[in-house]
């Protein structure tokens, strides 16, 4: 379950005061979702997502997020649009957390990957790297590789807990990956979060993409990287090269990477699956029992991570 805070009746109607959307007809929390909590709302003018920010969320950042989707919403990219309230802001407060209303989209994610999806995911990312170069304002990543060495030193000295021998393994892989890190690879607003439960289809069509709250800029081909791992292994831990074909097909339909970008997308991949391994072992080791969220195992991306530290050349990915 993903709803942290609750609101009240009273404490919703003041809110929606604030909006011309209409009477409120249904309002229900969404449990699935990890960083913030979500309701979905109807009113008498249709279906609406309403978001209290929590957790990892810097409010400082809110505006830029905010100003991103309506960017790419305003350039074709299926993605939430905010709405603005009457006062013309679309970022408020509600039960002392930020908050916003966004639209909603249409569709399911998939619960069962298949070559199908990935194709079209390739395509929608490129289009949303390609619409988001004309917004200027820039975010760094918070979660890039300059992270990972004091999120793994956070996690040291617990870390065989979960897996013997786990510690030194990360801290070597760790040391490699950011000493080789690239540089002047094409750079833009990435996503950086689409795993499934952020892509909805409809009808056998992709109608959306959600969660924009890790968006930042960054390499487009790290996003690309990220999607690899999170679309195109197995639940056994086995590499889909299949899947990474098609969206790589699909991706380079749209922006064809260069070929620096290819070359760096084995190291690329590296750093992804070590950045969600790295997210996910601190909470693993630090939810407490009993909390609404129950932590991802960070041992699915330490198969990622070393199936990349295995591979050669960018051919391993279907190029």
């Amino acid at each position: 379950m993903a709803v942290y805070t609750d609101v009240s009746d009273e404490a919703l109607a003041e809110f929606l005061a604030g909006y011309d959307i209409g009477r409120l007809v249904a309002f229900r929390g969404i449990a699935e979702g990890v960083e913030n909590t979500n309701f979905s709302l109807r009113t008498t003018a249709g279906d609406f997502i309403l978001t209290l920010y929590e957790r990892r969320v810097d409010p400082a950042d809110l505006p830029w997020f905010l100003g991103l989707m309506r960017h790419l919403a305003e350039g074709g990219i299926n993605c939430p649009l905010p709405v603005a309230g009457r006062d013309g802001e679309a970022l408020r407060m509600l039960c002392g957390r930020h908050a916003a209303i966004t639209t909603f989209l249409p569709g399911v994610w998939p619960r069962r990957i298949s070559q199908a999806h990935c194709r079209p995911l390739g395509e929608a990312l490129a289009r949303l790297h390609l619409a988001g170069a004309a917004y200027a304002p820039r975010r760094a990543n918070a979660l890039g590789p300059q992270a990972w060495p004091p999120l793994l030193e956070k996690c040291r000295a617990r870390a065989d807990e979960v897996q013997d021998g786990l510690s030194d393994e990360l801290a070597e892989a760790s040391g490699t990956i950011v000493a080789h890190w690239p540089a002047g690879l094409p750079c833009g607003h990435i996503h950086a979060d689409l795993f499934p439960d952020n892509v909805f289809f409809l009808d056998g069509r992709l109608s959306g993409l959600i969660d924009f709250y890790f968006a930042c800029t960054d390499f487009l081909a790290y996003d690309v990287a990220i999607c690899l791992n999170a679309w195109c292994f197995e639940p056994d831990g086995a590499f889909n090269a299949t899947r990474a074909r098609a969206l790589l097909a699909g991706y380079g339909a749209v922006r064809p990477l260069t070929q620096d970008e290819c070359a760096a997308l084995p190291l690329l991949a590296q750093g992804s699956a070590l950045r969600f391994l790295l997210t996910r072992l601190y909470d693993w080791l630090n939810t407490p029992s009993g909390a609404l969220v129950t932590p991802k195992n960070p041992l699915d991306y330490l198969r990622r991570l070393r199936f990349h530290l295995g591979t050669r050349d960018f051919h391993a990915y279907g190029l």
